[in-house]
């Protein structure tokens, strides 16, 4: 009845309208599909570069963790687990593979364009280059444990850092605070927010004597990679969703004083030094929300060929070596 009522160059027109749609179809699925797959292939390229020492700062971590377990055999549970994540038993790398299998499940996100985003995050996360940069603050927590006979990595030094941000002092294990891959927000009886760690990285709070509140943090704290550059990659959707859940919670308690609160991630920190080309060049998407649909580009040939390049110059990257002073 529709084609009675309408002209034959009209009827024409609806029709190739139609098949030109259907010719169209969201290709979402496939772009995460293969930027699963190529996150797969970068996690074994990461894996066997950690196994074979080729990374140059998961070397430094086990040499530096080394060196302070003798200089302070009490603290040796502590330095040890944070030696893990110079290996793929470190919970950086265990969470990485654990977002990989979990990208495959739509049920696991709001929607496509969350998946998507996780997906091309993940692809760009396990990258061996810029793993090497995210070891930078395990790093150089035990530089600073060290009272400055290891020097730090990728970062000014501890007194310059603090000077150009107007920081404040927050012990031992400071560039580690909100990376959800050593600890948590959580709420105390007033309804604070503070700084819970995991585990063994509890002894972090014994070292310092008093918690970390999330509102005082956000306004004064210190550079690290994962919260002034890594925090879009080395976050999932779901530890997004929590970030944000504490921030909305402290807004709305300083709104009803009559106060103003801006996130901690607001204005980044100055503080980075020689981080790799894919940390400072590359494009942050939101895991948290939508995001706008990037058409996939890459293909393993490329990528092949950056890891590589990534592992010849993941060995040599650093702002200085082992060696003693500040």
């Amino acid at each position: 009845m529709i084609g009675k009522l309408l002209s034959p160059l009209k009827w024409a027109m609806v029709m190739f309208i139609g098949l030109s749609l259907t010719g169209c179809g969201d290709d979402r699925p496939e772009q995460i599909a293969k930027y699963q797959q190529l996150s797969e292939q970068r996690l074994s390229v990461l894996a066997s570069a950690l196994d074979n020492g080729q990374v140059r700062n998961a070397n430094l971590l086990s040499q530096y963790s080394g060196i302070l377990a003798n200089q302070q055999p009490e603290l040796a549970p502590l330095i040890n687990e944070l030696a893990k994540d110079a290996t793929t038993t470190g919970p950086m790398y265990q969470s990485l593979k654990r977002r990989v299998a979990e990208l495959g499940s739509e049920a696991n996100f709001v929607n496509l364009d969350q998946q998507l985003s996780e997906a091309q995050n993940l692809h760009e996360a396990a990258d061996v280059s810029l793993f090497n940069d995210m070891l930078s603050d395990p790093v150089n927590v035990i530089a600073d444990m060290s009272q400055g006979t290891l020097a730090r990595v990728n970062a000014m030094s501890r007194e310059a850092e603090a000077l150009a941000n107007g920081s404040e002092d927050y012990g031992a294990g400071s560039q580690l605070v909100g990376n959800p891959a050593y600890g948590s927000w959580q709420t105390n009886s007033s309804g604070m927010s503070f700084w819970a760690w995991y585990g063994m990285y509890s002894m972090f709070s014994n070292m310092f004597h008093r918690p970390i509140h999330y509102d005082r943090w956000s306004g004064s704290r210190g550079y690290s990679y994962y919260n002034d550059v890594g925090r879009y990659r080395y976050t999932s959707p779901k530890q997004a969703t929590a970030q944000n859940r504490t921030y909305e919670q402290t807004r709305r308690q300083f709104d009803r004083q009559g106060k103003r609160f801006d996130s901690p991630y607001a204005k980044n920190r100055t503080g980075s030094t020689s981080l790799s080309r894919q940390s400072t060049s590359t494009p942050r998407a939101s895991t948290a929300g939508t995001t706008q649909n990037r058409k996939f580009r890459s293909n393993y040939a490329s990528n092949s060929n950056r890891n590589n390049s990534s592992l010849r110059n993941s060995s040599n990257r650093t702002s200085r070596g082992i060696r003693l002073g500040k």
